[in-house]
């Protein structure tokens, strides 16, 4: 990240806004808005300039009047700062230290499709494309809507007006206080600028709606909206306030009838959020929206969340079970943020796992595991949030939960699974070494202390360290501050065991400079008593390189209990092979947790090079008994993980393949292909998984099964014999196996959907394709598509062998369109790394180095100008993270390659003979 001072790059503090009070006039034939603000100031210190932020808007001559001078100015001049996306207004008089002032500025601009700022979404109605207009504001697009001091510790309170025909729906945070007709006389305002937002509006086809005043907020979460709306609505009592508030979900007509599930845990979750934190949710009404387009998930605005369609939208017959835990897991992450973002909110955005790591902990395991007991969210955390943020930060190009980002324009790269799965795995490690009593006790008198204000790093722990009495200062200050995590080296001697800890790597051995940091280690030590019953030490810490701790290692032990510390634990190969017999068996002291951490590590470890693949092997091959579905989907994650890494070496991936299919078919015929009502969701799930692997694995039997299946879908369009669960699978084994009559029924899936899942499910099987022909039809799709879906073209077509380095090649082809294209949201990052990650040869970083070397040496040819301008388009600062994250990855699966072949190899030819 970029060492230049904060304050380059921040607004300066000379003057502080206080209140907004914005009009926004929408025109959605036109799909253009205008408007007009006036923002209340506290001039700070004496100066005739204010600086603030704009983007993309045409600006009119903005005025100020000064409370003390009783002067009404107007500006001198306007100047623009396009990199910082500054706007400097100069007046001719000098504002008073410690007075008042009020800024007024009118602003128009187009409502373009770039899913940021106030932007315009499409439906279709009767065979007509129609549009309604939304923001999406984080982390710095509200400055596109209208000129504000778009920085999150600049809180201030909103007042809007919307202005729009008068048949749609105007939403905004706070509930309307009024909603009026626009008759033949405009209001008067005593303002020309505003006057004229209201002026020639043909008399009772348009009208205005005010909304009601908002609290203390950052300007990242200010939202508004236009457009045909439906809604459906409940009410929710709130304990602590004792009031009840209604509850409403908006949507276009068609697909309204889809949000009942999202609202119902809305219903649930609003009250039992505000008893956990002991914190009054303080509106009167939360609203939600549902987008066609958006860019991301979900946004948590306040009073009025935002996001995709299939983060809100289920047909419960009709969808799979990840789609309903997608949407119950965005409701729960998304109310989470009520309190954690906008009530208290990050000082700056490289406190952003503030908001995104307690949302994360809070709503997708604490608060969900209340709600949705039988999902086993915990768990399932651990195959998720806590398995893919420790696979980003073994990279050398990782960055600490708290990253220092001065730069706004760099901000969107730390949404990622740092900022999320990994502070929310820290979060969670501290929970459970604390006690989640006393955790929850804690964030609630952090929340108590900072409400409605700014917070750092430093407040939440002492809000916990409060709560419990203990240092959680210092415990916790490398877990946010240092790059990485540690992998904790166990060997055993009469007095018990030894256990060091390193920085862990995927590239293998940290080297010196890479290996300073000493984390505080909670090491969860189970071992077993005389009776032989398990214990859990919570109190034994690492806190040095490495220690001796008393156990009796004649009998089980096991380090990091429940999988709830952020380390990798090595052991040597016979302590393995001992604890792997132990997991295996019927009534183990290791619970679900531990398996699951122990697949995870076995895998992570063996890439790094610190253990051998034919071990990880040996422990799957130990584990083949499992009940438990989610250990299973662990090892089928890691088979598939090896077959994606040896994906050029056929003879390694018929291997792989055999040995998987000895494992999952057996399931299959087990559990057959039928989803019976009431059956248990561990049954669901595993039936599920099992189909899956051995299809990808080349189950003739499975194969035969699925592609029949959508044969008869195919003849008759009745889909009753495929299952909400696998319609991905059988999707993408149609268009695999088949040709182009299956290849046009998915891509009509694509377009016409009974619901997200099927389009999402269909667009992934549209990459498995095997021919060039289809192929390119697919690429085609690409320059046609929603922006939010193009992720799901390149998901489906990087995961397909056959296209996986045409999707490369056409990346770089299409490279400067793609760029543009997502020009001024996060959403570029994930094509990158779609196109790159599943690289695995020296090759192919060369050509990356060399494209990427050309790509900056392009403007070379024109003027100083010129070239400054070409340089500048071709800055990789909105996604440097994540090509160079994608290089490391390219690097550790060479070497792994290298490495393990011929051991994999041997240990795949010493099962296939114990096995014939």
């Amino acid at each position: 990240m970029t060492s230049a001072s904060p304050d380059q790059f921040r607004l300066p503090t000379n003057v502080k806004p206080l209140h907004y009070d914005v009009t926004i006039r929408t025109d959605l034939e036109k799909l253009v808005f205008d408007g007009f603000v006036k923002i209340n100031l506290k001039i700070k210190e004496e100066t005739s300039k204010i600086v603030l932020n704009s983007a993309g808007l045409e600006l009119g001559r903005a005025s100020i009047y000064s409370e003390a001078l009783s002067l009404d100015q107007v500006q001198t001049s306007q100047s623009y700062e396009p990199v910082q996306q500054r706007l400097t207004l100069e007046f001719p008089t000098k504002l008073p230290a410690g007075t008042n002032a009020e800024l007024r500025l009118g602003f128009s601009s187009t409502l373009s499709g770039s899913m940021n700022g106030y932007y315009k979404s499409a439906w279709e109605q009767d065979g007509k494309t129609k549009y309604y207009a939304l923001t999406q504001f984080e982390a710095t697009s509200a400055r596109k809507a209208f000129p504000c001091w778009d920085e999150p510790q600049l809180k201030a309170t909103y007042s809007l007006s919307l202005i729009s025909r008068a048949a749609t729906v105007n939403l905004s945070n706070m509930p309307a206080v009024s909603e009026t007709v626009i008759e033949h006389a405009p209001p008067a305002t005593g303002l020309q600028e505003l006057n004229q937002l209201f002026s020639g509006l043909p008399s009772g086809e348009w009208k205005v709606t005010n909304f009601e005043k908002t609290p203390l907020m950052s300007s990242y979460i200010v939202a508004y909206a236009n457009g045909p709306f439906k809604h459906i609505e409940d009410h929710a009592h709130l304990p602590l306030s004792n009031k009840t508030i209604p509850l409403r979900i908006y949507a276009t007509e068609d697909l309204i009838h889809q949000a009942r599930f999202a609202l119902d845990i809305k219903v649930k979750l609003l009250p039992l959020y505000e008893k956990v934190f002991d914190v009054p949710y303080p509106l009167p009404k939360l609203d939600s929206l549902v987008a066609n387009d958006f860019d991301g998930g979900a946004m948590e605005n306040w009073g009025l969340i935002m996001g995709r369609t299939n983060s809100f939208l289920l047909d419960l017959k009709k969808s799979d079970l990840p789609a309903k835990k997608r949407v119950a897991a965005v409701q729960c992450h998304e109310l989470a943020h009520m309190w954690f973002g906008n009530i208290t909110t990050m000082e700056w955005w490289n406190y952003l796992y503030l908001n995104e790591g307690f949302a994360t902990l809070m709503g997708e395991v604490i608060i969900a595991g209340k709600v949705f007991p039988e999902w086993r969210v915990g768990s399932e955390f651990i195959a998720t949030h806590f398995s893919r943020a420790l696979n980003l930060d073994a990279k050398p190009s990782s960055h600490p939960i708290e990253v220092e980002c001065p730069d706004a324009n760099r901000i969107d790269q730390i949404f990622d699974f740092l900022s999320y799965s990994k502070a929310a795995s820290v979060l969670r490690m501290l929970s459970y070494y604390v006690g989640e009593h006393k955790f929850l006790k804690g964030v609630s008198l952090y929340l108590k202390k900072k409400l409605y204000a700014n917070s750092v790093t430093t407040d939440l722990w002492e809000g916990i360290s409060e709560s419990t009495g203990a240092d959680i200062v210092n415990f916790m200050d490398n877990w946010v501050s240092k790059i990485g995590f540690p992998v904790l080296t166990v060997t055993e001697s009469g007095d018990g065991i030894h256990v060091r800890q390193d920085r862990f790597l995927e590239t293998g051995h940290a080297e010196a400079k890479d290996n300073e940091t000493i984390w505080n280690l909670p090491l969860i030590i189970l071992s077993t008593g005389s009776d032989g019953k398990a214990t859990i030490d919570r109190g034994a810490v690492l806190s040095e390189r490495e220690k001796t701790f008393a156990i009796d290692t004649t009998k089980p032990f096991k380090l990091n209990a429940g999988t709830h510390g952020v380390y990798r634990v090595l052991y040597t190969p016979t302590r393995l092979k001992k604890i792997a017999e132990e997991a295996a068996k019927e009534h183990s002291i290791f619970t679900l947790d531990d398996r699951l951490g122990l697949v995870h590590d076995s895998f992570a470890l063996s890439k790094a090079g610190l253990a051998t693949l034919s071990s990880s092997l040996t422990l799957i091959d130990t584990l083949k008994n499992e009940k438990e579905y989610l250990v299973w989907a662990g090892i089928a994650d890691s088979l598939s993980g090896l077959v994606s890494t040896w994906w050029e070496d056929q003879e390694v991936v018929d291997k792989i393949n055999a040995f998987s299919r000895s494992l999952f078919v057996p399931l299959v015929e087990r559990l057959g292909y039928e989803y019976p009502d009431h059956e248990s969701l561990e049954i669901t799930q595993l039936r599920t998984c099992a189909i899956i692997q051995a299809a990808d694995a080349g189950d003739e039997g499975v194969i035969k099964e699925l592609t029949s299946r959508f044969a008869e879908y195919l003849k008759t369009g009745d889909d009753s014999r495929i299952p909400p669960d696998l319609e991905r699978v059988i999707f993408q084994t149609a268009v695999k196996k088949g040709g182009r009559a299956e290849y046009d029924a998915v891509v009509k899936v694509h377009e016409y959907p009974k619901t997200p899942s099927a389009r999402n499910s269909a667009i992934y099987a549209m990459g498995f394709v095997q021919t060039p022909e289809l192929m390119n039809e697919t690429l085609g799709f690409i320059s046609k598509a929603r922006n939010q879906d193009i992720s799901f073209f390149f998901q489906g077509l990087s995961a397909n062998h056959t296209t996986r380095r045409q999707v490369f090649t056409y990346f770089m082809d299409q490279f400067d369109v793609l760029e543009k294209r997502f020009e001024g949201n996060g959403s570029f990052r994930f094509i990158v790394d779609l196109a790159l990650g599943p690289l695995s040869a020296q090759k192919d970083l060369e050509q990356l180095d060399a494209f990427f070397k050309a790509s900056a040496l392009r403007g070379s040819m024109f003027s100083c100008t010129d070239t400054w301008t070409r340089l500048q388009d071709r800055n990789t600062a909105r996604y440097d993270m994540s090509l160079a994250q994608a290089k490391d990855g390219i690097r550790a699966t060479v070497a792994y390659i290298a490495r393990s072949t011929e051991d994999a190899k041997g240990w795949l030819l010493d099962w296939e003979k114990r096995a014939a």
